[in-house]
């Protein structure tokens, strides 16, 4: 029976991204297992081609995408993750929750660093389906190892040191957040399918949990154009998010709220 859908699924149009599949034999018996998992798979794989609308939740790493895509991209840091999110996905993924996972950056290291964000978490709160989840982002001096100078390169410093005094920022809590989040949500079956952005490793096994126990899917919308293997592994489909998608989904310039005064977009960010 299990090769019967292999053979059906290797030469299904995919209605998800409207190419043929290409996933391994191991990863679609994982995705099929049993047939009780069978069943609950054709409510929510977006890959299965049903023309259902599904629930869709969003788990947005921030720290991630903003270094893996936003970062040094002005233009882009205006973004509507609903509506990014809506573009990637197809019409049959409902989102009904966006979660942002982030921590307030210090001013220590960019002076305008906290009112721009404040400006873009304002802006998030206009849309009723993003909850913004807070963790802690930390600058702290600290010192570290230094490579030693090579033999045939004069040393700047005599003697060369071993270690130097470095600024290091930590961001701390959004991926356990999100983890924990996900495994609630899927528990308590909140969603029919759940799509994480990110493209860190950390969270391969909670989203396996969520796919192989609790017999949800869940897949990557990948910051970047070459996702790492292990996530591509445990990911129910894998969708990349194209920079002109990001570029679709700007706030406006200004945001109008009733009774109070407009969101404007930071000025470096134009």
């Amino acid at each position: 029976m299990f090769y019967h859908i292999v053979a059906l699924l290797r030469n299904w149009r995919c209605n998800f991204c409207g190419d043929c599949l290409s996933f391994n034999e191991t990863h679609l018996r994982r995705a099929v297992g049993s047939k009780a998992t069978l069943e609950r798979s054709k409510r929510g794989f977006c890959f299965l081609g049903k023309e259902k609308f599904m629930r869709t939740f969003i788990y947005v790493d921030g720290f991630n995408l903003y270094h893996r895509m936003l970062q040094g991209n002005g233009h882009l840091k205006w973004l509507n993750l609903k509506e990014l999110s809506e573009k990637v996905l197809r019409p049959e993924n409902v989102v009904s929750r966006v979660n942002y996972y982030t921590a307030r950056v210090s001013a220590r290291l960019n002076p305008d660093g906290p009112k721009n964000q404040q400006k873009y978490l304002d802006a998030l709160e206009t849309v009723p389906e993003i909850k913004i989840h807070y963790g802690n982002f930390q600058v702290n001096k600290k010192y570290s190892p230094l490579v030693p100078c090579h033999p045939d390169v004069k040393p700047i410093f005599q003697p060369w040191p071993s270690v130097v005094r470095v600024i290091k920022t930590e961001e701390k809590g959004s991926d356990v957040n999100l983890a924990a989040h996900l495994v609630r949500d899927a528990f308590r079956n909140a969603f029919d399918v759940a799509a994480v952005i990110t493209n860190d490793t950390d969270l391969v096994e909670p989203i396996r949990i969520v796919i192989e126990e609790l017999q949800k899917p869940v897949g990557i919308l990948s910051p970047v154009t070459k996702p790492a293997k292990d996530l591509k592994d445990v990911a129910s489909f894998l969708r990349f998010i194209r920079p002109a998608q990001v570029s679709q989904s700007q706030f406006p310039d200004s945001i109008h709220r009733p009774n109070t005064t407009p969101i404007v977009r930071p000025s470096t960010w134009l």
